[in-house]
C-alpha cells in the first residue's frame, strides 16, 4: 500500500477540533488530512515530505504541526522500529472520533473510542468549555430569541431551521422551558445544537429521517453509556461530541 494511494473522499474535522483556538487553521486542516488518510488500518503512516509537498510547507512545519496535535491529544503517535531501532514507519492514529463516522473504513468495534490513562489537561478542558459556550449561545439566539447570530446563519437558513424544529416539535418558547428541569433543558441543547450542526454539514439529508422520540431516546441512551464508562479508560468527556456522532450513526442505519 503506497501513502499516495488516493485518500477517503471525506475528511472529518469534528467540533472540537474546528473550535478549538489553540489550533492553527492548518493544523485543523491537517487533521482532517490525517482522518481521510486512515484507511482500513485505522492509522495514517503518510510522512511529513508527503504532507509538505501537499501543503507546499517544509517537513518541519509539518512535525511541529502534528507534534502540537499530539500534545492537545487529537492524535496518537506510534513509532515503529527494527531490530536494529531504526524507524521503519510513523503510525498517526485519531483519538476524537468515531473511526466509522463517514465511512466503514476505520476498524473499530467499541462503543467509544476514547482511550486514555491520564485527565485532560487544561488546554482541553478550555476547548469543552469553548463549545458549551457556543450551545449555550445557540439555544439563547434560537430559544429566547437573543440578537446574537452566533452560527452568522442568513434570514433564509433561520427560517428553515426553524421550520425543522418545528416540524419534530423542538420549537420551545422561552416562556415554556421555564417549567423544565435544569437536566431537561441540557438535553435541549445538546439536541438542538446538533441538529444545527448536521443542518450545516455535508450529511444535512439525514435530517429528514430526525424523529423527536430517537432523539430523546438516543440522548438518554448516550447518558447511559457516559454514566457506565465514567471513571474507566473510556470515559466519555465530550459528551456532546459523542452524542453528535452517534446520532448521524443513528440516522444512517435508518
Amino acid at each position: 500500500m503506497n501513502e499516495q494511494n488516493t485518500p477517503s473522499y471525506y475528511a472529518i474535522i469534528p467540533s472540537s477540533v474546528r473550535y478549538c483556538e489553540e489550533l492553527k487553521y492548518a493544523e485543523r486542516l491537517l487533521y482532517g488530512e490525517i482522518t481521510a488518510l486512515a484507511g482500513k488500518e485505522g492509522f495514517c503512516f503518510a510522512t511529513n515530505k508527503y504532507f509538505a509537498e501537499l501543503y507546499h510547507v517544509i517537513p518541519g512545519t509539518i512535525s511541529r504541526w502534528i507534534s502540537h496535535l499530539e500534545d492537545l491529544e487529537f492524535v496518537n503517535i506510534d513509532i515503529i522500529k527494527d531490530e536494529k531501532n531504526q524507524i521503519l514507519e510513523r503510525r498517526i492514529y485519531i483519538n476524537d472520533i468515531h473511526r466509522d463516522f463517514m465511512t466503514n473504513t476505520y476498524k473499530q468495534n467499541e462503543q467509544y473510542p476514547y482511550k486514555q490513562n491520564k485527565q485532560y489537561p487544561m488546554s482541553r478542558i478550555a476547548q469543552y468549555n469553548n463549545i458549551n459556550n457556543r450551545i449555550d449561545r445557540f439555544f439563547n439566539y434560537i430559544i429566547k430569541k437573543e440578537k446574537q447570530n452566533p452560527e452568522n446563519f442568513t434570514k433564509d437558513e433561520e427560517i428553515e431551521f426553524r421550520r425543522l424544529l418545528e416540524k419534530i416539535e423542538f420549537n420551545y418558547t422561552e416562556e415554556l422551558i421555564k417549567i423544565f428541569t435544569k437536566e431537561n433543558i441540557e438535553k435541549l441543547k445538546i439536541i438542538i445544537y446538533a441538529l444545527k450542526e448536521l443542518f450545516v454539514s455535508s450529511k444535512k439529508q439525514l435530517i429528514s429521517k430526525a424523529k423527536r422520540d430517537n432523539l430523546l431516546f438516543l440522548y438518554d441512551n448516550c447518558k447511559n453509556i457516559q454514566k457506565e464508562y465514567q471513571g474507566t479508560i473510556k470515559e466519555i468527556n465530550n459528551f456532546f461530541e459523542y452524542y453528535y456522532i452517534s446520532l448521524i450513526r443513528d440516522l444512517e442505519k435508518s
